[in-house]
């Protein structure tokens, strides 16, 4: 049935084995290990350059909301002599006048110097004077009326005070896809607390790249913003921005996949990526420097080549000595080869002596033992077939007992059907009903469908006892009939409502089996109108419910309880609800699907 391998074979690769899997795990291993702690070293610089971009960033925009801050409710310098108020923004939204406006067009000129013109300033009045738009750089498009923006009108309508807009196009100047982040705070009059104007400050996306001159090359092109919805607000390749960055990234949730500090490596598009995240404070905005782990991984190729020149030495190695050292072993093998070939003809007697003082020696001397067992082995065989021809017997006995008991039912029901005693054929009948389903062994689960019909046998033996004053009503969706359920779930319940509940009333007995299915689950509730439960006995019940570690089941409600929950699991089983003298609901959950 197999390929013959020799043992000259199976000791070469013994021995190449044994050298080669121990080398390699150990070298594997250093290099793993050194691509590891690579990868650690990575993802550590990245998260600390992330780290330290988010808070130059964010430093930056919070400087430039100080300066609107100062600018728009701040002492300034260049007031002049003459004039009594301190507020020269407030001054011009409540006075367009030229000399109101050169105050403010140098004060906020030289805001704008002092951050290297890497913003502009639009101050929209509304209160009813001019509007004034203040660029160090760049054209202004005076056409443009910010005010009829949606975003400006969702400004206004706010309670917010100031707000930030993720990068768009600036089209308050004359430049075609100027991106900007825009931050605009209200004005409110420090006399009366109206709002008299909004500033916007323009600050130019390449300040970005200014703030993060020491960047190298590759992480500069690898580097981007996102706002809280996933978008690319900065990205050195200006065409990604606006665009989510799981189109440009593929997974979407990184933060499963990322440790605690925000890093880790990433599968994206058949790369892997070293990632790093940093979060910023104030804004709902993160910062992803990512970089391909081919890029980092160079240094690992000399481990590689190193190892492969090892293994390849320590290959021709150990196939020289493993060749020397199968050959002194095998040898007084194959004279035991030859002995067995001997036995194998018949021969059990004079076999040739193998002089080995070594195992080989003894598992000879062993061998010429075994040979001698050989009859009483074959004896032993004849003797244990015997004892197993005698268990099939005694076990095709065992079906014959509840094939007998089948007959005599048979016999019983032909018998009262001789004598017209029909309420004793139709016992008889479900009976033997009964008996042939708990007998079945071909599955230990059965439809729906078979269970209310082994319902309707069971019924039929409890109508006669009880003269039939038990109704049994079904709601049943046809397409859960074909659903399976453990064998013999529903009559331990039913057998519980009419001996618990309907045989002591004085009443009728109604029982109602509702089968539904809600939420992927099937819901089999299983009502009657008996004299229900009270608080103590609901009390026990709960409790061997929720015994999970009893020793010993019965057929009874918790049978039927850990039954499903054995097939199931432990969301499913059997709840109940009873109010005394209004009978006893229990409801049967299993899977839908």
């Amino acid at each position: 049935m197999f390929q013959f391998i020799s043992i000259n074979t199976k000791l070469i690769i013994i021995f190449l084995c044994c050298i080669i899997i121990p080398l390699l795990t150990m070298t594997l291993n250093s290099y793993y290990t050194s691509q590891n702690l690579l990868e650690r070293k990575y993802s550590d610089l990245m998260l600390d350059i992330a780290s330290q971009s988010t808070i130059r960033i964010g430093e930056f925009l919070r400087e430039v909301e100080k300066l609107s801050l100062v600018a728009s409710y701040g002492m300034n310098s260049y007031v002049s002599a003459s004039s009594h108020e301190a507020y020269p923004i407030q001054d011009y939204l409540r006075d367009s006048g030229e000399l109101n406006e050169s105050i403010v067009y140098r004060m906020l000129m030289n805001y704008i110097l002092l951050k290297d013109r890497l913003f502009s300033i639009y101050i929209y009045n509304l209160n009813g004077g001019k509007d004034i738009y203040i660029s160090s750089h760049l054209p202004i498009d005076y056409n443009y009326r910010a005010v009829e923006e949606q975003w400006f009108k969702g400004f206004l309508e706010s309670d917010s005070k100031v707000t930030i807009l993720s990068t768009a196009a600036d089209l308050q100047v004359r430049m075609d896809n100027h991106l900007a982040i825009l931050q605009a705070r209200k004005i409110f009059d420090i006399h009366n607390g109206k709002l008299i104007g909004v500033m916007v400050t323009s600050i130019d996306i390449d300040f970005i790249n200014i703030v993060n001159d020491l960047l190298q090359e590759g992480l500069r092109s690898r580097f981007a913003i996102v706002d809280e919805n996933n978008n690319i607000i900065y990205h050195a390749d200006t065409s990604l921005i606006g665009q989510p960055f799981s189109n440009y990234f593929s997974p979407t949730d990184l933060s499963s996949q990322l440790d605690a500090q925000g890093a880790g490596v990433v599968r994206s598009d058949d790369t892997d990526y070293i990632v790093a995240k940093s979060s910023f404070q104030e804004l709902p905005w993160t910062t992803y420097f990512y970089l391909p782990l081919n890029e980092v991984s160079a240094e690992g190729d000399i481990l590689e080549q190193n190892l492969i020149i090892l293994a390849s030495l320590m290959l021709v190695f150990s196939v020289i000595i493993s060749f020397y050292s199968s050959s002194v072993i095998t040898r007084p093998l194959k004279s035991l080869m030859r002995n067995m070939t001997s036995v194998e003809l018949g021969q059990f007697d004079h076999l040739p002596t193998i002089r080995s003082r070594d195992e080989i020696g003894l598992l000879s001397n062993r061998f010429k033992q075994m040979t001698s067992e050989l009859k009483r082995l074959v004896e032993r065989i004849h003797h244990e077939e015997g004892e197993k021809a005698a268990a099939e017997i005694q076990a095709l006995q065992s079906q014959i007992n509840p094939h007998f008991l089948y007959n005599t039912l048979g016999s019983i029901k032909w018998i009262a059907s001789m004598q017209q005693a029909d309420k004793i054929v139709d016992m008889t009948e479900a009976l033997i009903s009964l008996l042939r389903y708990a007998a079945r062994h071909e599955s230990s689960m059965v439809s729906i469908r078979d269970e209310m019909d082994n319902i309707s046998n069971y019924m039929t033996i409890q109508n006669v006892r009880y003269y039939n004053r038990i109704q049994m009503i079904w709601e049943v969706e046809d397409a859960l009939l074909d659903h399976y359920v453990p064998k013999l779930t529903l009559q331990p319940i039913i057998e519980n409502a009419i001996f618990h509940g309907i045989a002591d009333s004085e009443e009728d007995g109604t029982i109602i089996v509702h089968i539904c299915k809600e939420d992927r689950k099937i819901k089999i509730h299983i009502g009657d109108n008996g004299i229900g439960m009270d608080l103590e006995t609901m009390s026990s019940l709960e409790q061997a419910l929720s015994a999970r570690h009893s020793q010993k089941y019965g057929i009874g409600v918790q049978n039927v309880h850990r039954r499903i929950q054995l097939h199931f699991g432990d969301q499913y089983g059997v709840t109940f609800t009873s109010i005394q003298g209004n009978g006893t609901t229990f409801t049967i959950t299993i899977p839908g699907d």
